[in-house]
């Protein structure tokens, strides 16, 4: 047997195959189609400190590679996760993670706290895409500055293991992953959505209600892996990637670039059991092609000198 699990940092999974945040509700909506503890963890959808009922439609388009969303972080609220939610959680054998946002910094320190020392709850991701409405509504993950002092304040607000959610719509991600991990994260999940959006041409209007939205999927992928590639040769914390996966090959994508673990997003839309199915797959993998850790795949692209 081929051994599956990886460390990103304190944090401990049995198997690198994570639920990527927004794509998989709070997991329990997911318990008619698999076991969930067949894998290494899920990410909650992004909690605020009081519920959001989002935007309004049309807040989702499909695209020829993928899907535009603008969802608006639609949530119950963090009290109503710790209560409703993760109680029920707590029997599966995996790593449940909170992916958390605020449109202030006093608002991810404000959740933190309440998430820090929750039974069942094994981290925290923050989603620094959020725009920050006390800097005139630019996103904390555009400017490394506002990223680096909401690191740290979330870093003292909890003990739980810290990883900072990375937007990629920057000019350099290397910049913006150096101020995260110098702020205290203990890991990196890259990337979040691009931003994008869609016409209709009879109408000759927007799609979107809000115009644009974060286009995800396997047209993201390729950049994605060249983003985790560059972050991987830029910091020293592991790192934990995402964009487009659907297959063993294209989670092996992103290991091989030096992602120590990854999440699948999009593609549970599309067949609910895809996560379950990678672990699988990367199992298979693993056995056919003669490894007994799949931590021996880490950063392991072989790159011309």
């Amino acid at each position: 047997m081929v051994d599956l699990s990886v460390e990103l940092g304190p944090l401990k999974l049995k198997n690198p195959v994570l639920t990527a945040s927004g794509t998989f509700g709070y997991g329990l909506e997911f318990e008619p189609f698999f076991d969930l503890g067949s894998l290494g963890g899920i990410v909650s959808k992004g909690l605020s400190p009081r519920p959001r009922h989002g935007n309004p439609p049309q807040r989702i388009a499909e695209t020829p590679a993928g899907m535009l969303n603008t969802i608006g972080l639609q949530n119950v609220g963090v009290d109503a996760f710790l209560s409703e939610k993760l109680p029920k959680l707590e029997h599966y054998d995996m790593a449940v993670l909170a992916n958390v946002f605020g449109e202030t910094e006093a608002e991810y320190v404000e959740v933190c706290k309440k998430l820090d020392g929750a039974p069942g709850l094994a981290g925290i991701e923050l989603n620094v895409s959020c725009p920050n409405v006390e800097c005139g509504g630019i996103a904390f993950g555009n400017d490394p500055r506002a990223l680096a002092s909401v690191t740290a304040a979330c870093r003292k607000a909890t003990g739980l293991p810290l990883l900072v959610k990375l937007s990629p719509n920057v000019t350099d991600i290397r910049e913006t992953a150096r101020a995260a991990e110098d702020a205290g994260a203990d890991a990196l999940s890259l990337v979040n959505t691009f931003v994008g959006m869609a016409i209709d041409v009879e109408a000759r209007r927007p799609v979107l209600n809000r115009v644009s939205g974060g286009l995800s999927g396997p047209a993201i992928r390729p950049l994605a892996v060249h983003m985790t590639w560059q972050t991987y040769n830029a910091v020293k914390i592991p790192l934990m990637g995402m964009g487009g996966i659907t297959c063993a090959r294209d989670a092996l994508e992103f290991i091989l670039a030096g992602a120590s673990a990854v999440q699948v997003g999009t593609s549970n839309f599309v067949t609910p059991t895809s996560a379950a199915d990678l672990v699988n797959e990367l199992r298979d993998y693993l056995e056919q092609h003669g490894f007994e850790s799949v931590r021996e795949l880490v950063g392991s692209l072989q790159v011309e000198s």
